[in-house]
């Protein structure tokens, strides 16, 4: 039996399966800019940098610099279902590259500061493998392997060895659709702090001004 297809079937029988990242996906390095990412107007590439990003809110295409990319290595486009996992920091957090990208008609690749992961099996789904990077487990794997005292960072073969758990698909989407209504749960409630700060900011300026406040 192939090497894929056995992979495919072990996960398939299994209830929980573990493994590790290398495993179910490749790895490689972001692109490898000279310096500065260079600004170029009207390209039509764009280069994801850790600025662009939120483990909440996934990629923000807009803020994306647009560029040109210059030396011969292959530029290893984006794609939708591509993870890209932040290589430097205190939080190596993990985003998805989803369908979103399409719809902004450019090219893109990763900034050197990210690794980008493609999975090679259909029964691991990139939501839930963004969302078991982004566990605790996972990010405590992370701080115990990092190098470096003021500015940490991962090496690849860190992110490759990091152990992963793979659900049948059914509990992957179950949880993922979990994730998703807590997110949207704290969002609501984040919204309901700001709005709640903005009334009590307006109540005390009106004190200021000496305007009447309504009991």
């Amino acid at each position: 039996m192939p090497h894929w297809r056995r992979i495919s079937y072990i996960i398939a029988i299994n209830a929980h399966f573990n493994m590790q990242l290398k495993q179910i996906a490749t790895l490689n390095a972001g692109y490898p800019f000279r310096g500065k990412i260079p600004e170029v107007a009207g390209s039509n590439i764009v280069a994801v940098q850790m600025k662009d990003v939120s483990p909440t809110e996934g990629i923000h295409w807009n803020s994306c610099v647009t560029t040109q990319l210059s030396g011969k290595r292959n530029p290893g486009w984006l794609q939708p279902g591509d993870i890209l996992v932040a290589a430097r920091g205190n939080h190596n957090y993990t985003v998805e590259v989803d369908e979103s990208l399409l719809q902004t008609g450019f090219q893109a690749v990763a900034a050197p500061h990210f690794f980008v992961v493609n999975l090679k099996y259909q029964d691991v789904l990139p939501d839930y493998l963004t969302w078991f990077l982004n566990q605790a487990p996972c990010q405590r794997y992370f701080e115990q392997n990092a190098e470096g005292s003021l500015a940490k960072s991962i090496r690849r073969s860190v992110l490759e060895n990091v152990p992963i758990v793979v659900p049948p698909l059914s509990k992957q989407r179950a949880i993922i659709q979990l994730a998703r209504t807590l997110t949207r749960e704290q969002q609501l409630l984040e919204q309901l702090q700001r709005n709640g700060d903005r009334l009590m900011n307006a109540i005390a300026n009106d004190l200021l001004n000496d305007k009447e406040v309504a009991a």
